[in-house]
């Protein structure tokens, strides 16, 4: 019964997190949209929403390798699960301050809080299926 509750926690946490990541992904999809033409669509909202979802349920919380003498090498998918979750958060909090405090960026911040986005959710997905195929 124990095991059950905790592995029910487990997942609710993870939800949490993936719904966090769906949440950043529609805030950097808003400003890119808004300030994109050809990004204008709820199709490409979506699609932000869907990476930054996985992106956050895969990527955060990773297995980590055991640390002794056998395992003192860097694991890669904890340090891509880290950095990308970084980068992924960073571009969308600078996403939420350009529409909050109504910035007007040149157009090539946008094309950078994009590639951020993208490069984030992309390392999280690489690093969370990473780490779940070493078990």
């Amino acid at each position: 019964m124990r095991f059950r509750v905790r592995k029910t926690a487990h997942v609710f946490e993870r939800v949490g997190l993936a719904m966090a990541g769906a949440a950043c992904g529609l805030f950097v999809g808003a400003y890119v949209g808004s300030s994109i033409a050809h990004l204008t669509t709820q199709g490409f909202l979506l699609t932000m929403m869907v990476l930054g979802f996985i992106g956050f349920y895969l990527g955060i919380d990773t297995p980590q390798l055991p640390f002794d003498d056998a395992h003192s090498q860097i694991d890669a998918a904890e340090f891509l699960s880290a950095a990308g979750t970084l980068c992924a958060t960073f571009t969308a909090l600078a996403s939420v301050a350009v529409i909050v405090l109504r910035l007007d960026p040149h157009i090539a911040w946008t094309w950078l809080v994009l590639l951020g986005w993208i490069a984030g959710v992309a390392m999280q997905i690489v690093a969370g299926t990473k780490a779940r195929m070493r078990k």
